[in-house]
């Protein structure tokens, strides 16, 4: 009996670990704990197994989440999975995709366990607080408190008024989408004839500089391959790219606009970098 009330939630508890954890593979462990903690408990009066079950799985993922906290995890090596995106299950990249974004999977990772938790659960899954709050040990004020925090990060500020964002997102939409196609002519045709990229992977380093359309748009070209992990976000209050294998961020984007041309475009790959930018989701 157990196990035929697990499985008709199983669907259900996998997508709420995965919007927790960020990882098929961790999710999948945390589904699997439920699933033993259910089997060892007696749940004969429990009248909400959905809830029930939902409140086990949250407690686990925050279990999860602090322990990351506690130990840093190692940064993405990005010449690795720039290099080499095959290894990457594309099955497991679109799944990413589809359920989540990769955009709002990298801001996630930056809320403490408790906002993260309490984000997932009242604004994805609709988890009223009172229910929230005892798993995170907080009051129900507190609870949604952090469930403001974190959705303030997630929306980002508002941003300038002079800043033309709809003309910046239209460029960066056409940008990505003509990378995900290898189009080298759509590439050319979005490029000031004078465009720069730079591309800066260390801290302490040079950046490379490419100049001139032809040139960055071929570079471009070769991007199309990491493209499929791409998604546009705020960055700084300006439209960018993040880009996420593995849900690990390895890049940012930036862009400069003259007219309703791409003039220059910073990449940047050091871990120290990364995480100092703010990203927010796009509307």
């Amino acid at each position: 009996m157990h196990e035929e009330v697990f499985e008709e939630h199983r669907s259900h508890l996998r997508a709420v670990a995965y919007r927790m954890l960020g990882s098929l593979t961790e999710a999948d462990d945390v589904v699997q704990e439920a699933w033993l903690r259910m089997d060892r408990a007696d749940v004969g009066d429990v009248r909400n197994p959905r809830g029930w079950l939902t409140t086990v799985v949250a407690r686990i993922c925050l279990d999860v989440l602090r322990a990351r906290s506690a130990r840093p995890e190692e940064p993405l090596d990005e010449a690795k999975a720039i290099a080499a995106p095959d290894a990457v299950d594309p099955e497991q990249e679109a799944v990413l995709a589809d359920s989540i974004g990769v955009a709002l999977l990298v801001i996630l990772q930056t809320l403490s366990p408790a906002e993260r938790l309490a984000f997932v659960l009242h604004d994805m899954f609709d988890l009223p607080f009172a229910e929230i709050a005892p798993i995170v040990g907080r009051s129900e004020n507190t609870a949604a408190q952090l469930a403001s925090r974190a959705r303030r990060r997630v929306r980002g500020k508002t941003p300038d008024p002079a800043t033309d964002l709809v003309r910046q997102r239209r460029l960066v939409d056409a940008f990505l989408a003509a990378a995900r196609d290898g189009d080298f002519d759509a590439l050319l045709a979005l490029l000031d004839g004078n465009v720069v990229l730079r591309v800066d992977a260390t801290a302490a380093g040079t950046p490379t500089a490419i100049r001139g359309a032809h040139a960055v748009a071929a570079n471009a070209h070769a991007f199309s391959a990491n493209a499929r992990f791409a998604e546009p976000a705020l960055v700084d209050g300006a439209v960018g790219i993040v880009v996420a294998p593995r849900g690990k961020l390895a890049l940012v984007l930036r862009f400069r606009t003259a007219g309703d041309k791409i003039s220059e475009i910073d990449i940047d790959a050091d871990p120290r970098r990364l995480s100092n930018f703010k990203l927010a989701l796009l509307d």
